[in-house]
């Protein structure tokens, strides 16, 4: 699988959810300050509620930004067969049921890409997940508690 392709597609699902923020933040700002929404007595709260959306539409756009920003400058590197995962590396683990895989980077943390037809997740290494998976190596087994249940999981590829 091509790491560069997997993050301009990347780059493409950030440039978008960008647009979607900023857009449903203009929309929650011009409906603090429509004229309509003034409030009628103290507990009418509709202009400031859409304030606070507005804020907080913004305030995720402004993290996606950075996160495309962090991107332009992230430098993707193959993986031999006897390093250990680590940030950047695109990871295929073997699980009881289904394999799946995985892309370890910095930022955009649970974002689905689809690369020559498999469903690849990316992954923040800071995650739960992301941090059980640093620093393991090809083929090797461990465990995942999840609720009361144990699963077993194999590292399939590293790339």
């Amino acid at each position: 699988m091509n790491k560069v392709a997997l993050l301009q597609q990347l780059k493409v699902r950030l440039a978008a959810r960008i647009e979607v923020f900023e857009r449903s933040a203009r929309a929650a700002h011009e409906e603090a300050t429509h004229e309509q929404n003034k409030a009628e007595n103290k507990y009418d709260t509709r202009a400031l509620e859409a304030s606070y959306l507005a804020e907080g539409q913004t305030r995720q756009a402004a993290e996606v930004y950075q996160a495309l920003e962090e991107l332009e400058n992230f430098q993707c590197r193959d993986f031999n067969p006897t390093e250990s995962i680590a940030s950047g590396a695109l990871v295929e683990l073997e699980g009881v049921d289904d394999d799946a895989w995985y892309f370890l980077v910095p930022f955009a943390g649970g974002t689905e890409l689809v690369a020559e037809g498999e469903e690849i997740l990316v992954l923040n290494p800071s995650s739960p997940l992301g941090q059980c998976l640093s620093g393991r190596k090809l083929n090797e087994m461990f465990k995942l508690q999840f609720g009361k249940q144990q699963v077993r999981y194999r590292v399939k590829s590293l790339l």
